[in-house]
């Protein structure tokens, strides 16, 4: 997806546009799915019997609920805390995600007219890609991760030349000369390490590269770095390929260099909005009904909202553009599929204009502000709130 500008920050829900698309109505479940201790190994079994009486009562079709009770099983296998979200239509079984991580939200099971991906957007607020390569001398590993997906993506092995990667030690001229092919051998795998890290970081658009493993090498593969990269690179001081190095160390070194990438993009998106204030033309609003006016017009670039103090409002799900409404007399040409929780079809209503969402805490935002936006062109002056 082509980015616009340099405006990485929130999650991009583009994956999901074909399902918002798709007629429903819809069920989703987003449930604890740990098989339990020997105690509660029954609450792995109660869940389906549980999910079929919540959304009998809500209407849905016997067909939703067998699908919904095959897909609500226990995951086995998979380390506790764990989390499962699932959305079936139509007896089908469209989405079954296992989340790694203990729930982010109330358990829910709803019944309705368009699926509601909130506690996905959840789990994996930044669609933010990138890198850990691991180097030595004679060897480099390069893993690409997306943040919020578990395990690597791919995992590129580069294996440079081992001969004399030691360097000798003897005396004299013989010893001269060793150690400058030693050098010239590390400074070719380097090269090929940092040309591969190149073409991961382009093709993945990775917006962070962790580099670990040796010292030297690490430093001969950052001289051999396309600025691009360089600009992105992130060294830790670990080198798990050694004997009794500790991966868990990088894992948590990594961990917390994602986290201030996102810190950091998020800062700029908050730091956008504020600037517009009390702006002639402001190119952001604030409020539930300029959002859904800006959605409308597709001129949403970044969402951000409350979703926790939007949870008991509700707007209309429209089946065409502009595919969000606040009441029926806005509906233009457009059919209604129904009433729907505001945060599902707000985050609908941004995947389908191709927003990008922010959720954020109530104390990010502006006091008595649920939801704001950022705008891909300036609107006119703010008429004041009704």
């Amino acid at each position: 997806m082509a980015e616009r500008g340099n405006t990485h920050h929130g999650s991009s829900l583009e994956a999901y546009t074909v399902l918002y698309r798709l007629p429903g109505p819809w069920c989703t479940a987003y449930v604890d799915a740990g098989t339990g201790t020997v105690d509660t190994l029954e609450a792995g079994d109660v869940r389906p019997v549980n999910a079929r009486a919540q959304l009998e009562a809500q209407g849905a079709s016997s067909a939703d609920i067998i699908a919904m009770e095959h897909a609500l099983k226990p995951a086995v296998g998979v380390p506790s805390p764990v989390s499962r979200f699932v959305l079936v239509r139509r007896g089908q079984i469209e989405v079954n995600e296992v989340l790694p991580g203990p729930l982010l939200m109330p358990e829910r099971l709803a019944f309705g007219p368009v699926p509601d991906l909130l506690p996905l957007v959840k789990h994996r607020p930044e669609e933010l890609s990138y890198i850990v390569a691991e180097v030595s001398r004679e060897h480099g590993e390069i893993r690409r991760y997306r943040a919020g997906t578990g395990g690597p993506g791919s995992v590129q092995e580069v294996e440079g030349s081992s001969l004399h990667v030691h360097k000798f030690h003897g005396g004299g001229w013989s010893q001269l000369r060793f150690q400058h092919h030693t050098e010239d051998v590390w400074r070719r795998n380097a090269d090929e390490v940092a040309g591969e890290i190149d073409r991961v970081a382009r093709s993945s658009g990775a917006r962070l590269i962790v580099l670990a493993g040796d010292i030297r090498a690490r430093g001969l593969v950052k001289e051999n770095l396309s600025e691009a990269s360089m600009a992105l690179v992130s060294e830790v001081d670990s080198h798990t390929h050694t004997a009794g190095a500790d991966s868990a160390d990088l894992e948590d070194e990594v961990k917390a260099r994602v986290s201030e990438v996102w810190a950091a993009e998020q800062q700029a998106v908050m730091d956008r909005l504020a600037v517009q204030e009390g702006q002639a033309n402001p190119g952001a609003v604030h409020g539930i009904r300029a959002a859904v006016d800006s959605l409308q017009q597709a001129q949403v670039e970044v969402l951000i909202l409350d979703d926790a103090a939007l949870s008991e409002q509700s707007l209309l799900a429209l089946d065409a553009e502009p595919w969000i409404a606040a009441a029926r007399e806005e509906t233009l040409a457009a059919g209604l599929l129904g009433e729907a929780p505001a945060p599902a079809a707000l985050l609908r209503a941004a995947a389908l204009t191709d927003a990008r969402v922010l959720l954020v805490p109530a104390s990010v935002l502006p006091e008595g502000v649920d939801v704001a936006a950022l705008l891909r062109w300036p609107s006119g002056p703010q008429l004041p709130a009704s």
